[in-house]
This record gives C-alpha cells, sequence and structure tokens, in this order.
C-alpha cells in the first residue's frame, strides 16, 4: 500500500502505518488526518510531537499513562489524561496518534 503526499508515494503497511519513519513530515500527519476527516489542531501538534519525541529517545511509543503526564506537564493537568487524548483522537493515541505521528505500529495493537 501507499499514499501519495507532497508529490510523493510513500510506502505503507495494510493498516496505513509508514513503512519508513524516516519519511515523515508534518504534511504526512496532515494527509493522514484529512482522510480521516480530521483537521489537526495545535493541541493535535502537541501529542504528535510528544510522540515523536519520545520515539526517538525510547525507540517506542509510551504508554497511556506516560503520554497522559507529558501531556499534562506541557499543557496543563486538566490535559492529562485519556479522555482529552480520546477527544483529539477518537481511535485512540496507540492506533490513530501514532500511525499520524509516523511511527510503525505499537505492539499489541490488533
Amino acid at each position: 500500500m501507499s499514499i501519495e503526499v507532497s508529490g510523493k508515494t510513500l510506502e505503507t503497511d495494510e493498516d496505513g502505518y509508514l513503512a519508513d519513519i524516516g519519511e515523515w513530515e508534518p504534511e504526512v500527519a496532515q494527509s493522514m488526518a484529512r482522510t480521516d476527516g480530521i483537521e489537526l489542531t495545535e493541541a493535535h501538534w502537541v501529542v504528535l510531537n510528544i510522540l515523536r519525541d519520545y520515539y526517538i529517545e525510547y525507540q517506542s511509543a509510551p504508554a497511556i499513562r506516560v503520554l497522559n503526564k507529558t501531556i499534562g506537564k506541557k499543557v496543563g493537568k486538566d490535559k492529562g489524561n485519556s479522555k482529552y487524548v480520546y477527544g483529539l483522537f477518537p481511535e485512540g493515541p496507540a492506533v490513530q496518534a501514532c500511525k499520524y505521528a509516523g511511527l510503525p505500529k505499537p505492539t499489541g495493537c490488533v
């Protein structure tokens, strides 16, 4: 499978995750989100950047509890919870947000 972004064809797996995370750029996230009917806001980008930074450091996506805690530190404790994250990414941070962030499909996801 593949997606077309900014005139480039990027390979994806059968679930739409980038085959090469090095090909990620913000336009990839915007394209994927538009396909899902989501317009990425600054709040979405905070989560996507947290996911990407964590992945760069640890080579895996953070557990939801770690993600929530980091979001709470960056944008306020009232937003450091699963309800907030699922409001932004209705399919969930493991599925939708990681995909938009250009990360591999998290282990344990079916």
